[in-house]
């Protein structure tokens, strides 16, 4: 069984129990070596994501090529005179320029960031935060929540679909107000239409107190300059760090492994004070990042400043694949299949990025529900169903795994 299912030989025997304990009248039970199947697909591995969602948060989101040699990295260790350094210095300095920031540092989601941000700088203290950004996003993450855990003082200001520069005026002009922060936390996974209103960074940066940005998603510039051209549409109105920083925060905090494109972390840039008092408080600690993650970290943005993110990146590779290479794609892989047909689609950013924009792209479509038989592909291949069919969207398809997903659908349309 061990040779068959690749299961090291002490999980084996536990299954081969398990199947014996059953007892031979338990037909309906699955055989050990059927157990051993299950436990398999219970493990983490790598999958062909053909949902056409570029950041999949159930499959790891922003996808990343990472290699690090077995050897040791001076983590905390400063070259310069032998000491020990800060895990920060390296990578802090690096976002700092990218973001146009005096200082960044990185724990391990954004979610931390935004925790430690409000622990360090507003404990026991009011944190104004529009009732329209007071969200709940994706893994019942919520904003009041978090300040809750910090020890900072949530006060709603605005309405759900309204929020004025005056609203947060009022509440600094409250008798006994002892504000510490404004909050401005972009709402990643919906968007209000309508009658509508919020406050610009420009115009919070006036009130007198710091205005910290959960930007969220993690868009560096809205210029997107690694690209060499405009940026793309699909991106108008997402909030940058530049930018956000530009226009007069104190700090931004975003993810990432979204549209930054690398791995799972949280990054906090903006004024050097306000980023060392995060650094040097106590949790700071519980929430940094591993030597793994800071390589990872230095590498994507040594490419963005070396303007190659476009060519190194995965996100941004998938992002910028035309219509015309996604529609010769998917007539070979049809051709290589011997079935479905070439069909126009929709991807999305996903993550909470950009919501509710589209991005043009192409799929190949074929009849009937075979997500099951695709998922059972080795590796697997994970699509998606419209309208009675299978859809495999060919800009979340790395072009070096197309022939893998032509053989797996012809084998799933013959059983």
């Amino acid at each position: 069984m061990s040779a068959a299912s690749d299961l090291p030989h002490a999980v084996c025997v536990e299954l081969a129990r398990e199947a014996i304990a059953a007892g031979p009248e338990a037909y309906a039970q699955p055989t050990a070596e059927a157990r051993a199947v299950q436990y398999a697909r219970t493990l983490l591995t790598p999958v062909v994501n053909a949902t056409g969602v570029l950041l999949h948060t159930n499959l790891g989101r922003a996808p990343l090529a990472f290699h690090h040699p077995p050897q040791a990295i001076n983590v905390e260790l400063s070259l310069a005179d032998g000491q020990r350094g800060s895990r920060q210095a390296a990578v802090g300095q690096l976002f700092a320029t990218l973001c146009g920031a005096e200082a960044a540092m990185v724990v391990n989601n954004n979610a931390a960031a935004v925790l430690l941000v409000l622990a360090a700088l507003a404990p026991g203290r009011q944190v104004l935060v529009s009732r329209g950004e007071s969200v709940e996003i994706g893994g019942g993450f919520r904003v009041p929540d978090v300040m809750e855990q910090s020890g900072a003082v949530l006060v709603d200001v605005g309405t759900t679909n309204r929020t004025r520069r005056a609203d947060y005026a009022k509440a600094l002009a409250r008798k006994n107000a002892d504000v510490a922060l404004v909050l401005k936390v972009h709402p990643g996974n919906y968007r209000i239409e309508g009658f509508v209103e919020e406050t610009p960074i420009e115009q919070l940066a006036t009130l007198g107190v710091p205005v910290v940005a959960d930007i969220g998603s993690g868009l560096i510039d809205a210029q997107c300059p690694w690209l060499g051209g405009p940026p793309p549409s699909w991106l108008a109105g997402e909030p940058a760090a530049r930018q956000t920083l530009a226009a007069g925060a104190a700090l931004v905090m975003f993810s990432g492994d979204k549209l930054l494109g690398g791995p799972q972390s949280g990054i906090i840039a903006g004024d050097a004070a306000l980023v060392a008092a995060c650094a040097q408080h106590p949790l700071a600690r519980a929430l940094r990042p591993g030597g793994h993650v800071l390589f990872a970290l230095q590498q994507l943005a040594l490419s963005y400043l070396d303007r190659t993110a476009a060519a190194t990146i995965p996100f941004w590779q998938m992002a910028s694949a035309t219509i015309d290479q996604l529609t010769e794609r998917a007539h070979q892989l049809v051709a290589a299949a011997g079935v479905g047909q070439v069909v126009a689609s929709e991807s999305v950013p996903g993550a909470g990025s950009a919501p509710g924009t589209v991005i043009a792209s192409v799929a190949v479509s074929v009849a009937g529900d075979h997500l099951a038989a695709l998922r059972a592909a080795a590796p697997p291949i994970i699509a998606r169903t419209r309208d009675g069919s299978t859809l495999l969207d060919l800009r979340t398809v790395h072009p070096s795994d197309d022939q893998h997903v032509a053989a797996a659908l012809a084998a799933a349309l013959a059983t």
